[in-house]
C-alpha cells in the first residue's frame, strides 16, 4: 500500500507516529508503583483518622454517662440504685454499642468508675480500656493521654 505524500506528510514520520501510540509496559509498572507507594501511606492513616474519631465517640458516651449518674446523686444524694449503664448509654451516638462495651464499676454510695472497653473494629487500639470516675479523672489502660486525640 502506497500512502499519497501529499495526504499524509512523509511516510517515515507517519509510520513514527503510529509506533508511538499508548502506554509501554515500562510507564504502566512506574505508575502502578507509585499508585501503590501513596496507598501504602495513605491507608494506615486513614485507618488511625477513623479510630481516633471512634475514640472520641466513646469518650464522649463516658462524659454522657458520667453527667447523668451525676444528676441523679444530685437528686438521691447516692449513686446506688442508679440506672445501669446500657439504660444511661442509650443517650450515646448508636455506633458506640457497636465498638465499646460500657460498664458500671466500683459503684457506691459516693463512687463511680464508667469504663468504655473496645470491641470489633476498635479492639485494636492503642489507648485500650477508657475510663472516668466521679472526680471527673479520665484514664486509660494504656497510660497515655487518650482523651484528647
Amino acid at each position: 500500500m502506497r500512502i499519497n505524500p501529499r495526504l499524509h506528510g512523509d511516510p517515515r514520520k507517519l509510520a513514527f507516529r503510529l509506533s508511538c501510540v499508548g502506554f509501554s509496559l515500562i510507564e504502566l509498572v512506574v505508575a502502578m508503583l507509585i499508585v501503590s507507594i501513596l496507598a501504602a501511606i495513605a491507608v494506615p492513616s486513614y485507618v488511625e483518622h477513623q479510630r481516633k474519631a471512634r475514640r472520641t465517640a466513646g469518650a464522649a458516651c463516658l462524659s454522657t454517662v458520667a453527667q447523668a449518674l451525676e444528676r441523679y446523686y444530685t437528686t438521691t444524694l447516692t449513686y446506688v440504685g442508679a440506672p445501669n449503664a446500657t439504660t444511661l448509654s442509650a443517650s450515646c451516638s448508636a455506633n458506640v454499642s457497636s465498638i465499646y462495651t460500657i460498664t458500671l464499676s466500683n459503684l457506691t454510695a459516693k463512687t463511680y468508675t464508667v469504663i468504655a472497653t473496645p470491641k470489633g473494629i476498635q479492639r485494636g487500639d492503642s489507648c485500650g480500656t477508657l475510663s472516668i470516675n466521679q472526680t471527673g479523672a479520665r484514664s486509660t489502660t494504656s497510660g497515655s493521654n487518650c482523651w484528647g486525640s
